[in-house]
């Protein structure tokens, strides 16, 4: 490629009378925008035992309502920044708004556990859709300078705060409105957007010769964890030696292997393997990986233990996360005082440490633990433990890394979160569904036979947690790391969209 044409293709062309547009107006849109997206992964956790009771889930399908979001999110989430950029990112974020809101309305209608699992898996389409184009316009709005600091400063925070509002608001309307109305409140919010969208939101799109994408990298990556979610999720059932368990298993082995094929051979490939030549930046989505793979499965397994033993109210459980998204936002300001200091990789190992350490304590739950004596200790030292991981992290994702590429790094890791989200819960629901069901046979008592699952599920999202802390070390190299906490102290992160 040229110079000219390099330059051409990462030249972005405003929209007419951007200078006249509402910034902040536009803004609020998007981040509304933004912040449905990021709830819907926290706001099913405390309904699923209610809407496992009434559409009659086995425990294997139900953790497919948090994991079916989370893949189709994860896996389309780079293409869907590619199309906004060069199709027109307020176009895109209309469609996806549009998939999002429809999707809400079906799954709030589903009546049987195969729709509502479909319906959130296009939930998860439309989030991958909205994400990245809104973040593109954020970034098309506000100059570089103290205006976009302000704003992603702003985005930032809705960010963190989507899964404390997320777990609170699906406690409350599962207790007092009922389950469907989770997803019922999108589709105002939704509508509203779309609505507003055309006429205060700016249009504007990456000017390039020709459009090129990677749909079928998308979908063989998609495709291929899928089906590894679902192998391991049915195994214990099915049997892991069984024809049908190795077909599945060796069928998502070739869609990843094809995955890899195309991306080395295809013109614009969704994610350039020579990106992972950056030491730092593979190590920082390694760990990336396993923070999402122990966190989300934590939370997962954590609400099923306090509901199905505890007996605690959807509510009631909304609320005891907050012993999880306080703390961790009590620590994030030392968190980043101690990384500017230039102990970013000791923040980020002691962060998964404390990750991995808090879900093992968590493993002495039992029958009849109480808040106070069973949970407030792990789940605070989990709080503590992602304020000190996700800010070296997110700064780790970057190192090395040119600027007309920081995008895709951004983009590759939140979706590195979601797909280790996704397989952590697959395979922690799994042991502890194995586990169960195993000492019900032999006569157990429910409760028991419950809790002894959850405690080995605990036991392999702390394993995974402290995988991190080697990986850490082995792989993020310290003076990358710290030109990079130089450059992220120095402007503002780049976001996620400009894929």
């Amino acid at each position: 490629m040229s110079r000219q044409q390099l330059s051409g293709a990462i030249a972005y062309q405003e929209g007419q009378g951007l200078n006249q547009v509402h910034r902040w107006r536009a803004f609020a849109v998007l981040a509304v925008s933004f912040f449905m997206t990021i709830a819907d992964l926290a706001i099913v956790n405390v309904a699923l035992p209610t809407i496992g009771r009434d559409l009659h889930m086995a425990e294997s399908s139900l953790q497919w309502v948090v994991t079916g979001y989370a893949l189709t999110f994860g896996g389309f989430l780079l293409l869907g920044g590619r199309a906004a950029d060069l199709l027109g990112r307020r176009r895109i974020l209309m469609a996806g708004l549009a998939v999002f809101t429809a999707s809400s309305l079906a799954c709030g209608l589903a009546t049987t556990d195969s729709f509502l699992i479909l319906m959130r898996c296009l939930q998860g389409l439309g989030a991958a859709i909205v994400l990245p184009a809104a973040l593109s316009i954020v970034m098309n709005m506000f100059p570089e300078g103290a205006e976009r600091n302000k704003a992603l400063g702003v985005w930032g925070a809705i960010g963190a705060s989507g899964a404390t509002v997320g777990v609170l608001a699906g406690g409350l309307l599962t207790r007092y409105a009922g389950w469907q109305y989770i997803f019922f409140l999108n589709v105002p919010i939704g509508a509203a957007a779309l609505l507003l969208a055309p006429r205060i939101v700016p249009e504007s799109r990456l000017t390039t010769a020709r459009r090129r994408y990677d749909p079928f990298g998308a979908v063989t990556v998609t495709g291929g964890l899928s089906l590894l979610v679902y192998a391991i999720s049915t195994a214990p059932q099915a049997g892991w030696g069984t024809a049908r368990t190795v077909a599945l298993l060796a069928t998502s082995v070739a869609l990843l292997a094809a995955f890899v094929v195309i991306e080395t051979r295809v013109e614009a490939p969704l994610i350039p393997l020579r990106i992972f030549r950056l030491k730092t930046l593979a190590g920082a989505n390694a760990v990336s990986l396993l923070l999402g793979g122990s966190f989300f499965a934590f939370i997962f397994i954590g609400t099923l233990y306090m509901q199905q033993v505890l007996g605690y109210s959807a509510l009631k459980a909304g609320l005891a996360w907050l012993a999880t998204s306080l703390t961790s936002v009590a620590f994030a300001g030392l968190s980043q005082a101690l990384v500017t200091r230039g102990l970013a990789r000791l923040v980020m190992a002691a962060g998964m440490a404390m990750i991995g350490g808090g879900i093992l304590w968590a493993t002495q739950v039992t029958v009849h633990g109480t808040f106070w004596a069973s949970l407030a200790g792990p789940w605070a030292i989990v709080g503590v433990g992602t304020a000190f991981a996700f800010i070296p992290v997110s700064i780790a994702a970057l190192a090395g890394v040119a600027e007309h590429e920081a995008g895709l790094a951004s983009g590759l890791l939140n979706t590195t979160q979601q797909l280790g989200g996704a397989i952590g819960v697959a395979v922690a629901s799994t042991i502890a569904a194995t586990h169960a069901t195993t000492l019900l046979h032999q006569g157990a008592a429910p409760a028991a036979a419950l809790t002894s699952g959850f405690q080995w599920a605990f036991w392999a999202c702390g394993a995974i947690g402290l995988a991190a802390v080697p990986v850490t070390y082995l792989l993020i190299r310290r003076h990358e790391l710290a030109i990079a906490v130089a450059s992220a102290s120095a402007k503002p992160q780049p976001a996620s969209a400009d894929v």
